[in-house]
């Protein structure tokens, strides 16, 4: 049933009418629980609590629907707009990005064009920002723009692997190159069986494997994890080895195991949080029920909360 569900999930995820009506009604149905708001004021505020804690965040403006220039413009801009708010409040906090959402499905070109100013406003306010992998159809793609900007914008720029896909190894020594800042994570699309694992003990497994790949090169590593034994693993292998706190970090997504959270930060990790905001929220929403269906209920709860 589980399975069905994850499946129903990411189908859904990618409806254009369902996400049409989701702009429409706003953020109900429980999708509060996991996006910071549709403004970026909103997003701010969500971040300065975060820090107030302890917790560092990555600010992420959703949208993935993007059909035209001028849409993928205004993605732009809201990144830029994103960036300058963060160094007005001196908040504490990077940027995560979709390529899709910057035109890479209508142009490459296009996209670069986006990126590049997107870079020069990071670089300007000494900021980082990290190109978010969507799936498989867009990996290679997005790999050849990252390399193409740290060619051009060094350190400023970062990257995403999926555990879940059998190439993320190889990926990953081809990237060394560049002693690259990758988050590392297991993925949430739906993917064949032709280029992904399908069972989720060689998704765990590919998932340490690459984490002590990254590190053993000697480069940062943002490991994204709810999973308690994964982060237990990369302590003990930090431990073993020998590798300094300042050469990684967890991540979390908002609203997902707040607690552990804290406590990470409580320890002196480095413990970042995943903040995304806007009206284009309903793909992202989909995705996280889809990865628990167990958060199913807490909608129905909001749904019906007087």
């Amino acid at each position: 049933m589980e399975a069905i569900m994850r499946n129903a999930f990411l189908f859904l995820s990618k409806n254009r009418l369902a996400n049409r009506t989701a702009k429409k009604y706003g953020l109900r149905f429980g999708a509060k629980r996991f996006v910071a708001g549709e403004q970026i004021s909103e997003a701010i505020t969500t971040v300065k609590q975060l820090n107030d804690r302890g917790i560092v965040a990555t600010l992420d403006h959703l949208g993935e629907f993007i059909s035209t220039k001028e849409e993928a413009a205004e993605s732009a801009q809201y990144c830029i707009r994103t960036l300058n708010e963060i160094a007005a409040h001196q908040v504490t906090s990077n940027l995560s990005v979709k390529l899709t959402q910057l035109g890479l499905d209508i142009s490459p070109q296009l996209c670069m064009d986006h990126m590049r100013a997107i870079l020069d406003t990071a670089r300007r306010h000494n900021n980082f920002v990290r190109i978010d992998m969507e799936d498989y159809a867009r990996n290679e793609a997005s790999i050849d723009i990252f390399n193409q900007l740290r060619e051009e914008f060094g350190s400023t720029v970062g990257l995403v692997i999926q555990a879940y896909l059998y190439k993320s190894s190889e990926d990953i020594e081809h990237l060394n190159r560049y002693k690259p800042n990758l988050r590392l994570v297991k993925g949430a699309y739906k993917e064949s069986p032709q280029v992904a694992y399908p069972n989720k003990v060689d998704v765990d497994r590919n998932f340490i494997h690459i984490i002590e790949q990254h590190l053993a090169n000697g480069n940062y590593a943002a490991i994204a994890t709810h999973d308690d034994h994964i982060i237990d693993h990369v302590k003990q292998i930090a431990q073993t080895h020998n590798i300094p706190r300042t050469q990684f970090e967890f991540q979390m997504l908002y609203g997902i195991r707040t607690q552990a959270q804290q406590q990470l930060a409580d320890e002196g990790y480095t413990m970042r949080v995943y903040v995304p905001y806007g009206n284009d929220w309903y793909g992202y929403f989909m995705r996280r029920l889809a990865e628990r269906p167990a958060n199913v209920g807490f909608v129905l709860k909001s749904m019906f909360k007087a």
